[in-house]
């Protein structure tokens, strides 16, 4: 059995999501740049960017993936090398791409080349094939099971020699959305819109809600109304030891479209149950307190944007694992209360002008910023001048300790 964790990969979609995925707890991040990548409705980074991502997660000792992972057309193969000398200047870890003129340059210039789950690698014959021409990580397809990475895994061993398999690198999908197509190669979006998904820019008409018709001879009629194109979320909490057991190198979690708190809360529900695997996996008890936490985990997880979970592939096609309803299904939901007009450093108070609904002492807060990131605060010791309060209203300015510093122009939100 594998002794070492695997990484944990997340999401950074923006500044943002990128505080929050150091902050959590992830061993490596992904990141787009606006174009190129499968996530164009992203905010993205740009190119003159790309040396403060990679130095900001190099402080914190973590890994920085940029994603050029979209087919590429002949007229773009200049802005692609520009790109890719760029991102080779700024020492990022490594490229994720699908395109063979993506992958080719990439390996002229000496950048580490991840294969995306684009290209569908499903087998070791695949993975020996790009082996050889210089790859050495490979993000699976989501169609792919435990058994059949397990077998991957025994396959390579065979075929490449212990040593040479063991540099092979397996990453898997573990949270966050599915593609009802086979790995994401879908055409509908370009179909209705023209907008392609596997140019980045999908609609997403799949999670629309669809009236099934039959039509038998002469006969048309209803048969009902559901989500019959739009899956649920993967989410592999569950079966995460399992995953370990088997030799994964790497699980990503989805989200670069997503929030902060969903990048900080998945983040540190997978960090926190693989820190509790090298730590406590094979002590006496281990398997029952694992059970107790993942109960908690998957709490935790359900209160971020999801649409239900599944367990996806890795126990077989999930046959009945369908949304029931539009959109997000998150037990618990932000909204904006207020803004920060100061911060008084040597107090470590933040003073905040309240708005809307405003919160009550014990609620839950979360502040972000360009800056400042993202961070979250259980409100406490609320004042208005020398008055204590219970609950601040709107329109009330208004002093109140913080973990950290905050910003003017940061934005409170609290969690309900």
């Amino acid at each position: 059995m594998k002794k070492t964790l695997p990484e944990l990969l997340a999401p950074a979609g923006n500044w943002l999501n990128l505080a929050a995925a150091l902050d959590a707890g992830a061993d490596a991040v992904y990141f787009g740049v606006a174009g190129f990548n499968m996530r164009a409705g992203a905010k993205n980074f740009s190119v003159r960017e790309l040396p403060k991502v990679v130095e900001r997660c190099h402080a914190r000792g973590v890994r920085a993936y940029l994603t050029a992972n979209t087919l590429i057309y002949e007229t773009e193969l200049r802005r692609v090398r520009t790109l890719l000398t760029a991102a080779h200047k700024a020492g990022v870890d490594g490229l994720i791409a699908s395109d063979w003129a993506v992958i080719s340059l990439a390996r002229e210039l000496g950048l580490e080349v991840h294969a995306s789950t684009q290209m569908s690698v499903g087998n070791s014959s695949a993975i020996v094939a790009l082996h050889a021409l210089g790859l050495r990580r490979f993000v699976l397809a989501r169609e792919c099971s435990l058994a059949d990475v397990r077998r991957i895994k025994r396959e390579l061993r065979a075929r490449l020699g212990r040593c040479a398999a063991e540099a092979v690198q397996i990453e898997v999908f573990a949270h966050g959305a599915m593609c009802v197509s086979v790995s994401g190669r879908c055409f509908l979006s370009e179909h209705s819109t023209g907008k392609s998904a596997n140019r980045g820019a999908c609609t997403q008409p799949c999670r629309r809600e669809y009236a099934i018709r039959s039509d038998d001879a002469d006969q048309e009629w209803t048969v009902g109304r559901d989500y019959v194109l739009s899956p649920k979320d993967l989410c592999t909490l569950p079966l995460i030891e399992q995953l370990v057991g088997v030799g994964v190198d790497c699980l990503k979690i989805e989200g670069r479209l997503r929030s902060p708190e969903y990048v900080s809360t998945v983040v540190s529900a997978y960090r926190r149950a693989l820190d509790f695997l090298g730590r406590d996996r094979g002590r006496a008890g281990w398997r029952e307190r694992l059970a107790e936490l993942k109960t908690g985990l998957l709490a935790e997880v359900g209160r971020v944007y999801n649409r239900g979970f599944s367990t996806g592939f890795y126990h077989g096609k999930p046959i009945d694992e369908w949304t029931h309803a539009s959109g997000n299904v998150a037990t618990q939901r932000r909204h904006f209360v207020g803004r920060v007009l100061n911060y008084y450093r040597k107090a470590g108070v933040a003073y905040v002008e309240v708005l809307d609904a405003g919160f009550a002492a014990g609620d839950e807060l979360i502040f972000e910023g360009p800056t400042t990131g993202f961070f979250r605060q259980v409100a406490a010791s609320l004042r208005l001048e020398e008055q204590v309060l219970e609950r601040a209203g709107a329109g009330q300015k208004i002093t109140l300790p913080v973990g950290r510093q905050v910003r003017a122009g940061d934005k409170v939100y609290l969690l309900k």
